[in-house]
């Protein structure tokens, strides 16, 4: 694949310094490789939307409602419209994956007319560099997405690569899904008759990240359930767009 081949979707919150810097990395990353971003942000203070506003070929995208779902609906299928044939979608604080891992990512990833998602996925060696409680939660999901997709890999790095007929199946998901979003679309893409594949790199944890709190824990529970109701409802409503 090559960068003319996609654009980027992304989402926003700045809560804290802390994460106004990870953003900003990021963001400035991702503006430097001359892919198109769009990104759709959740409530961050005025001067740092400002910020995003002023980056080259980063388009911020107005939202209805509040949360991580109304996000992805404004920012996906703005992304989608851009025409390009696959979105990848990631969190806009992964600075090191952009930094290190993103153009071998796109040079590596598969971009066959039958390709639904590509993943970056973790090798065994970086995915132990992780926090206990979230290589529990993560080994579980990975188990049974595959159960679904029929194709063993790490499905909860983050990025991804996203078919673009399929962005339009967004607007099946209610507010409450969360994170299980992502687990939705990968369920769909295997059910609509998509490939679903992934590249493996050593994307290791960064160091700041490897202590888990409890809060820390709390949200990687959260991501587990919501991710097995993404898998759910994909069981339940995908097939309707199978590809031709």
């Amino acid at each position: 694949m090559t960068t003319a081949d996609l654009c980027v979707c992304t989402i926003t919150l700045a809560r804290d310094e802390h994460e106004a810097d990870l953003i900003r990395r990021g963001l400035q990353q991702l503006s430097s490789t001359g892919l198109r971003v769009i990104a759709a942000d959740g409530g961050s203070p005025a001067p740092f939307v400002q910020f995003i506003r002023n980056l080259p070929r980063v388009s911020l995208v107005a939202m209805e409602g509040r949360g991580l779902v109304a996000q992805i609906r404004a920012a996906l299928p703005a992304a989608a419209a851009l025409g390009t044939r696959f979105v990848l979608y990631t969190e806009s604080d992964k600075a090191q994956f952009f930094e290190r891992h993103l153009a071998d990512f796109i040079r590596r990833a598969p971009d066959a007319d039958d390709i639904g998602v590509v993943l970056a996925s973790r090798t065994p060696e970086s995915f132990a560099t992780f926090p206990p409680l979230q290589l529990s939660a993560e080994t579980a999901l990975a188990h049974l997405t595959a159960e679904l997709t029929h194709h063993p890999a790490d499905y909860s790095y983050g990025p991804f690569l996203l078919n673009t007929a399929l962005a339009g199946r967004i607007d099946l998901v209610g507010d409450t899904l969360g994170w299980g979003w992502r687990h939705f679309m990968f369920g769909t893409a295997a059910r609509s008759g998509y490939r679903v594949t992934h590249v493996a790199g050593h994307y290791e944890c960064p160091l700041d990240q490897r202590h888990e709190d409890e809060r820390a824990r709390v949200h990687r529970m959260r991501q587990l359930s919501q991710s097995v109701e993404g898998l759910v409802l994909a069981m339940t409503s995908a097939g309707d767009d199978r590809r031709k």
